[in-house]
């Protein structure tokens, strides 16, 4: 079993991906901001949780420590549009910074390592009609996508002059429970003070690849063994796109088992900054190695409702 560094383990995406790892029988160290008790940290899969930087003095340590790692999962970083809108600094510090010190320290110090960059279908940008593949030329428009697009570049230039071994997983709409923020928080937080109303940015037709959260963490979990000197990129999606209202409805819906308040939905039809019309995976190359995916899409959000219900306190 190998032994794996998780960047960004403490965010929403990083702790599924740490239990999958951890569940195959690897062990995982963590590196990143945020708290976490040594037995959270340890009921997520981590053998070791270390907060603080992403920069090299934090990963001598843990190297020192732990001995060097068979790959590394890069997830730290921005993690939104809005609030690389909001901040476009902060997010180039959090992607950008973060990902030239990690490749500085495997340059020098873990040469053999294999790298896992996870990044986001937002440097597809805008334009789209129907599944990206991953040989569309990179478009990003908002801070995030760029930023994220500089990131995969950094990563491709030390392939090419250092020969680091890489591969880059391209996201796109992940979701599922213990995810505090984006379009399903917002409409149950919504929902939660007005069952009967809900009022949202947009038009309602933008379409998604939406994909659960635990299923992406077993295909992050399976594109490790793609990292070689001749990058790859693989989209992590289904396929299949679903418009923002149908998940909306969908969200109502759920709700309304318990409350049986059917609310009325109304879309402002206000683009959202840096929101594109249509971000759907071509899912080919994940399908090549393997991979089916499992979750179904309403039960996910039925799911992420019963959560929401469960941490906020609200009983119908």
């Amino acid at each position: 079993m190998a032994r794996i560094l998780i960047t960004g383990a403490h965010g929403f995406i990083g702790r599924y991906l740490a239990k999958s790892l951890a569940l195959a029988g690897n062990s995982v160290f963590g590196l990143g901001h945020g708290t976490w008790s040594p037995l959270h940290a340890q009921r997520w899969g981590l053998v070791s949780w270390h907060n603080g930087e992403v920069d090299i003095p934090n990963l001598r340590l843990i190297q020192q420590q732990f001995g060097t790692v068979d790959i590394v999962y890069h997830l730290a970083g921005g993690s939104s549009v809005g609030a690389a809108i909001a901040n476009p600094r902060e997010d180039f510090h959090r992607t950008v910074s973060s990902s030239i010190e990690l490749l500085e320290w495997m340059r020098l110090e873990a040469p053999k390592s294999s790298l896992v960059a996870v990044s986001s279908a937002a440097v597809y940008g805008a334009g789209h009609t129907g599944q990206i593949a991953e040989t569309a030329k990179p478009n990003p428009f908002s801070p995030y996508g760029h930023h994220k697009h500089i990131m995969e570049s950094l990563c491709i230039s030390y392939c090419e002059s250092y020969e680091l071994k890489v591969v880059i997983g391209r996201l796109f709409s992940v979701y599922g429970e213990g995810l505090r923020k984006q379009l399903l928080w917002d409409v149950c937080s919504q929902l939660e003070v007005h069952p009967e109303r809900l009022l949202l940015g947009g038009s309602g037709n933008e379409l998604r690849d939406w994909t659960a959260v635990t299923d992406v963490a077993r295909a992050l979990s399976l594109i490790h063994t793609e990292a070689s000197p001749s990058p790859k990129v693989i989209n992590i999606g289904t396929g299949r796109g679903t418009n923002v209202r149908a998940i909306v409805e969908g969200i109502a819906q759920a709700w309304a088992v318990d409350t049986n308040l059917e609310a009325r939905i109304e879309f402002s039809g206000k683009a959202r900054a840096g929101d594109p019309q249509s971000l759907i995976a071509q899912s080919e190359q994940l399908a090549a190695l393997g991979f089916e995916w499992q979750k179904d899409l309403m039960e996910g959000l039925s799911d992420y409702v019963r959560w929401f219900r469960s941490e906020s306190g609200v009983r119908s």
